[in-house]
């Protein structure tokens, strides 16, 4: 029974498939004439620049290369971005990458036309104005960026990660090319897949869910659990490439709309303290919170179980609900991903901070599906280690 409003937003427009990068200057060239292309510093010496280059070229699009910035970028990075496509006259704004080159492409879009500093917005729904167009092109299957409203920064020396959420930062278009991905390797694959199996997993769970949510995220888990296993044993089987990145942009859908659970809200203060990357501290913590919030809402973290592969036949709701940490556990370890905190050089002596700071993130912590205290969060935190 649907027994709330909702609504549902992505992305303004898709294109999805292999070699369909091709179209990415006669896309471009519907927005603008010439594009800022924050493009991840790792692709610099790759095929992928070349491609893009080469459709901007046919398009008749310039380019501004930015790749001045590190992973988990500071806002600072972003007001250096929206600075040079400004003085540059950019009328466009491509990212092309992970999660961190789209979020500082999108928070770049919105600085060039509402001006301040990207830490103005940190918020929700604090942004004026639309920005400039944007387009996210992703080469990893993992963060959904493409079609989120979200972008998320570390300030450093605050210890503290925080994100710029607003309607304004979805994107003009997303557009999938899974070939890109193809190179990534193992590790990367197994840690940004394991990222966006925790956002369809949260989002599906979380009390904002709703049906069209539910339509993408079950599509996601299902996709991600078949493929991951295959993608990083073998990077160049481009069919589960295409699933990954499929199930990727689902997961991203489920969250921009549904919103995230308390696997985000401990594995932030993991991020801002300890600069532990955001899909590994996602995935080490996922079975813990589902081993936790199972007792919620058994028929679908029961269903979560099944959709990732895991036999249920003969098993009561609650039953089968209890499989759905261990199963990601299992998955991890065959995975070989570190399986625990210490393995990540967390301080035992550690927790109890990290619990303080995971608390603070109301927003996120007031969408699990079951209340947690402090001494939840510790519990957690301590099962995990």
């Amino acid at each position: 029974m649907i027994n709330r409003i909702f609504d549902f937003r992505g992305a303004g427009r898709y294109i999805f498939g292999s070699g369909s990068i091709d179209r990415l200057g006669t896309e471009a060239a519907k927005f603008g004439r010439k594009a800022l292309l924050v493009l991840d510093p790792a692709l610099t010496d790759t095929g992928a620049l070349d491609k893009v280059s080469a459709s901007l070229g046919q398009g008749r699009v310039e380019f501004l290369l930015f790749t001045d910035f590190v992973q988990e970028p500071e806002p600072t990075q972003a007001d250096e971005a929206a600075r040079r496509a400004k003085e540059n006259g950019c009328d466009l704004v491509i990212g092309l990458g992970g999660g961190s080159a789209m979020d500082l492409a999108k928070a770049a879009a919105v600085l060039v036309t509402n001006g301040g500093r990207a830490t103005d917005y940190i918020g929700v729904e604090l942004v004026p104005q639309p920005g400039l167009p944007a387009i996210m092109v992703p080469t990893t299957s993992g963060t959904g960026s493409e079609v989120t409203w979200t972008a998320v920064f570390t300030q450093r020396e605050k210890k503290a990660k925080g994100g710029i959420n607003s309607p304004y930062l979805y994107p003009s278009l997303a557009l999938l090319d899974p070939e890109l991905t193809v190179t990534v390797p193992p590790d990367l694959t197994a840690s940004t897949g394991l990222d966006a199996l925790c956002h369809a997993i949260e989002s599906f769970t979380s009390l904002k869910a709703n049906p069209l949510s539910d339509l993408a995220d079950r599509e996601a888990i299902a996709l991600i659990a078949e493929n991951l296993p295959l993608a990083v044993t073998n990077g160049r089987n481009l069919k589960a490439r295409e699933n990954m990145a499929l199930g990727s942009l689902l997961a991203g859908l489920g969250l921009a709309n549904a919103g995230v659970t308390a696997v985000h809200a401990l594995s932030y203060p993991l991020g801002a303290i300890y600069g532990i990357p955001h899909g590994l501290a996602n995935a080490v913590l996922l079975p813990h919170v589902l081993n936790f919030n199972w007792p919620a809402d058994p028929d679908k973290f029961a269903l979560v179980a099944e959709l990732l592969d895991q036999e249920a036949e003969g098993l009561s709701r609650r039953e089968a609900a209890k499989l759905a940490g261990p199963t990601v556990s299992q998955l991890m370890a065959d995975l070989e991903m570190p399986e625990g905190l210490e393995e990540l050089a967390i301080p035992a002596d550690a927790l109890e901070t990290l619990a303080e700071r995971a608390m603070a993130l109301t927003r996120v912590l007031d969408n699990n599906p079951r209340t947690m205290t402090r001494q939840d969060a510790l519990a957690i935190y301590e099962e995990a280690y």
